[in-house]
């Protein structure tokens, strides 16, 4: 009888036993998946709550090294003490850091200074490599990418100038960093040296350079400097995650990370019996050798209690995956009621599924030898086919390069060379001839310093010979040479040696390029730099240059120098009248009529504004002199045509000699400007030179300077009163406040010795405000003491007639001291409003519309014009003390004050005479109609007090017949 196929007998069985368990097998599965539907609904609540707090926490920790990346992002340079305190604190408060690295690139030129950096730190450091465990020194790289920081230093000791370059995983992330801008992990890496040794892995975000553009990944590159690292305890990671946040208290669930995704790394195993304790990858799933039937029947009808979940991760461009089982736990708690139901037909279904999984097993065996021997083959055959094809891709990819190289070659405006053991040309490619302006033939088969013959003589050609004999690399060389066409053309090479497998010196290869344009740049530049922008004479700098120059000729010939400082007269009338663009059109002629009065050894520099500087040297056959001077200045004075009007501009000179003043040389330029100020004061177009005596006026100058800022302050200023008397009644209508200055050590100080001084320092506009004010309310204050309606005249200066608040501190003035605006009068030269006639008038009508009288003070001394008397709202002429004091002597003073008189009453205007001093002068004045006088013949300047003494004694006296010196003279 022929045996059964076992097949058959299976099948026999399985029908057999079919009838009976068809409807326990029903009521089982459907019991039995309602209990594992609630189980598995539970599980996957906790399981997504973990795998949402690892996935936060693990992204909270790749920030830490996005925040210490900040600060390299906003500090530059970082020192190493900033990135300790930067650090320190997220140490303490991450216990899962291992360290913090700063990895800084450096190329191999720059090895030796970055070694000498760290062992300032920790001497005997250097850039290392780890091999067997132990730092050994690197070995020469183009470029590095060594450890620059490391906290905490100590316990990282031996990483300290690390070369990440040569760890494949550190480079491969930071390349990764790069082409997606964000922060990048590695793999697991063994920390051995930690305490108790397990996985970790590094986050890595680069550090570029400041101000570099970063929008793309090859820009990026271009501006690396380094990165920022931060090494991580991938286990206490999670751990103190799960802790954080409460979740290992579950003595239900099994939870395993790996690093790498499925199939990587495994981290640790969190469950109830360690909480969080590495195991070894066969705990990790507690899986059966072999399926039995019980197994297999309890998956198919929703036995299984260990349900699973399982997430893939993305931390920083690594994968990760988080596998969460549940743990057994008691069967009959759970499926009591289904079991009971199944308990009779389990019992048959697994001695039939022991039978079948025998013969499926065998079945198996059978097949996986087939399919091994199989696939044996298939991967000789693939080897074989690979082997050739990686064959014909080597060849293809080197004939590719090599063309890439040629089409760069071509395309760059850089040139490639290369020499032989003599330093000889052999090769020159690129395009040479047309990038350089340099046949390549002319060139080949010598070396450089034959093309360029000053390089021999010179010490940098002396140091890069020197260098080429060593054999070193060099970087930037940069020199000139003459081109085919005659030209200068200036080239940068760099080059490094060349040696073959066995070490010997075969020559030098490298690349070059055109710098022309890039020098001619910088010569421009720097002839900028120091030369002014205007004129294109040399500036302060260059001045300086050129002074030292003089003084070491000068020390060395013994003969003298001779340093100009050349002031323009009236420069600002120029600028204030005719606008800056004539002033700019009068500074470059000047300058170019100075530098054509010179000789070409001598040095003309524009110092500020109108102010020139001319240093003279004196040679054998050209002695200086003062027609050298005479000379300058007539120059100068030249006509100038501005627009459509000739202009004459004159200038004051101040010369300092070297040596014979006895002055240090670093003086010469002061002591010239105080010269030049000597000849200002002395009316202007004339030269003076230096004598210490000068100095000294400058002292005082500098002494009544200091003293007078702080004069308001401390009440010195004091007003004196000089009367004006009416010649028609004799009685004093009026005073003019005059300001004198009482210093506690000097004494009173004469008004000629400050005011100027006041004047050019601006304090004058608040010294001005003072006497207004003061004049105003004394004049008040004797009014309300029964004086009468007495007139304060008030000079007004320059500077306060410029400003710009003059009518409303008028207006302030007169109401905060509650004096009538027709008991004041406001003096002002024709010099104050002549400049620009429009806003003069302007401001004139402004003030008397307040009610002030308007007199012009000194009138005759100017260079106005009379026609413009009539647009100005003048009340007073006031006749200067010059013409008064000759009229009795001179007829033609005598003339021009009986005119003065005339055209004054002419445009209904009073007239006042300063500076009378004789009877006859008197009469005179009486004689011709004058309203007003002031004078010593009457009274001197008296202070408040002997003023309101006068006017009180000279109303008791007769008004006309009182006018007798003996009498009226204080």
């Amino acid at each position: 009888m022929p045996r059964r196929p076992q097949f058959s007998l299976a099948v026999a069985t399985a029908l057999t036993l079919g009838g009976g368990l068809a409807a326990t097998a029903a009521l089982f599965i459907a019991v039995s998946h309602l209990e594992y539907d609630k189980i598995n609904l539970a599980f996957e609540q906790r399981a997504n709550v973990r795998i949402g707090a690892i996935r936060a926490g693990l992204d909270a920790a790749v920030e830490v090294v996005q925040v210490t990346n900040q600060l390299f992002a906003t500090v530059e340079p970082v020192t190493r003490h900033q990135f300790h305190d930067y650090t320190t604190p997220l140490l303490q408060r991450y216990p899962f850091i291992r360290a913090f690295n700063y990895h800084r690139v450096v190329s191999d030129a720059e090895r030796a200074g970055f070694e000498s950096s760290l062992q300032t730190v920790r001497p005997g450091s250097g850039i290392v490599d780890i091999v067997d465990g132990k730092p050994v020194p690197a070995p020469r790289r183009a470029r590095h990418v060594a450890v620059e920081f490391v906290e905490p230093l100590a316990g990282n000791e031996f990483t300290f100038g690390l070369d990440a370059s040569a760890s494949r995983a550190i480079v491969d992330t930071l390349e990764r960093a790069i082409d997606s801008g964000r922060p990048g992990a590695t793999r697991l890496i063994s920390l051995l040296r930690d305490k108790q040794p397990q996985a970790g892995f590094m986050v890595i975000m680069p550090v570029y350079r400041h101000a570099r553009p970063t929008a793309t990944a090859a820009e990026r590159r271009a501006a690396l400097v380094g990165d920022t690292a931060v090494i991580i305890r991938a286990e206490e990671l999670v751990h103190s995650i799960l802790i954080s946040n409460g979740l290992l208290d579950d003595d239900k669930l099994r939870l395993v990370a790996y690093a790498g995704g499925p199939g990587g790394a495994l981290i640790s195993v969190f469950d109830s019996a360690g909480g969080g304790s590495p195991a070894a990858p066969a705990t990790l799933v507690a899986a059966p050798a072999a399926d039995s039937l019980l197994a297999s029947m309890a998956r198919w009808v929703a036995l299984d209690q260990h349900p699973s979940l399982a997430r893939n991760l993305d931390i920083a461009g690594q994968p990760w995956r988080i596998d969460v089982r549940e743990q057994p736990r008691p069967f009959l708690g759970e499926h009591f009621g289904s079991l009971l139901v199944l308990v009779g037909g389990l019992l048959m279904t697994f001695l039939m599924s022991a039978l079948v999984q025998g013969m499926v097993q065998r079945s198996r065996r059978v097949q996986r030898l087939v399919q091994e021997r199989t696939a044996d083959l298939e991967l000789s055959n693939q080897r074989l086919i690979h082997d050739v094809l990686d064959r014909r891709r080597t060849e293809k990819a080197l004939q590719e390069s090599e063309q890439r190289f040629r089409q760069l070659v071509s395309m760059s405006s850089d040139w490639y060379w290369e020499q032989d053991e003599q330093f000889l040309y052999t090769a020159i490619t690129g395009g040479f001839g047309e990038k350089a302006g340099v046949a390549a033939e002319r060139l080949l088969g010598k070396t450089r310093w034959d093309g360029v013959p000053s390089m021999e003589e010179s010490e940098w050609g002396q140091a890069h010979i020197a260098q080429l004999r060593a054999h070193k690399n060099f970087t930037d060389l940069e020199y000139p040479m003459v081109d085919d066409q005659g030209g200068v053309r200036w080239f940068c090479v760099n080059g490094e040696p060349v040696f073959d497998e066995l070490g010997v010196f075969r020559g030098y290869r490298g690349t070059g390029t055109d710098i022309t344009a890039r020098k001619l740049s910088e010569q421009r530049i720097h002839h900028v730099a120091q030369h002014d922008v205007l004129t294109g004479l040399p500036n302060r700098s260059l001045l300086q240059d050129r002074l030292g120059q003089a003084i070491a000729y000068s020390m060395r010939s013994l003969h003298p120098v001779w340093v100009m400082l050349i002031d323009l007269d009236r420069f600002k009338f120029v600028n204030d009248s005719m606008g800056h663009k004539a002033g700019d059109v009068l500074l470059m002629t000047v300058a170019a009529r100075l530098r054509g009065a010179l000789r070409d050894t001598d040095t003309v520099a524009r110092l500020s504004g109108d102010e020139f500087v001319v240093i003279l040297s004196e040679h054998v056959d050209q002695r200086l002199s003062v027609d050298i001077v005479q000379r300058l200045m007539d120059s100068v004075a030249q006509p100038v045509m501005l627009g459509s009007k000739e202009f004459f501009v004159t200038c004051s000179i101040g010369v300092a000699v070297y040596p014979t003043d006895g002055a240090p040389a670093d003086s010469l330029i002061e002591h010239a400007d105080i010269a030049m100020y000597r000849a200002k004061k002395l009316g202007r177009n004339n030269f003076q030179f230096y004598t210490p005596s000068m100095n000294e006026d400058a002292m005082e100058r500098v002494r009544i300077e200091g003293a007078l800022r702080n004069a308001l302050e401390r009440d010195e200023f004091v007003l004196h009163y000089q009367p004006q008397v009416d010649l028609a009644t004799g009685e004093i209508v009026g005073m003019e406040a005059l300001l004198r200055w009482q210093h506690p050590e000097m004494g009173m100080v004469a008004p000629s010795r400050f005011i100027g001084v006041a004047e050019e320092t601006g304090l004058i506009v608040q010294i001005g405000a003072w006497v207004m004010r003061a004049a105003c309310q004394q004049n008040q204050t004797w009014q309300d003491e029964g004086l009468g309606k007495l007139r304060v005249a008030v000079n007004l200066s320059a500077r306060q007639f410029g400003a710009a608040n003059l009518i409303a501190d008028i207006r302030r003035v007169l109401a905060e001291t509650g004096l009538a605006p027709a008991c004041l009068e406001i003096e002002l030269t024709e010099s104050l409003f002549m400049s620009d006639v429009t806003l003069a008038v302007e401001l004139l009508h402004g003030m008397k519309a307040l009610g002030v009288n308007l007199s012009i003070d000194d009138f005759g001394t100017g260079y106005s014009s009379l026609s413009y008397l009539s647009r100005f709202p003048i009340d007073v002429l006031k006749i200067d003390r010059s013409f008064v004091a000759e009229i009795t002597r001179d007829s033609n003073d005598a003339a021009i004050v009986a005119s003065i008189i005339a055209l004054a009453h002419n445009l209904k205007l009073a007239v006042i005479a300063e500076g009378v001093e004789t009877e006859e002068q008197l009469d005179y004045l009486r004689r011709h109609g004058c309203d007003e006088m002031q004078g010593y013949y009457f009274s001197r300047p008296l202070p408040a007090e002997e003023f309101e003494q006068l006017v009180r004694q000279q109303r008791r006296l007769p008004l006309l017949d009182a006018m007798a010196p003996e009498i009226l003279v204080a």
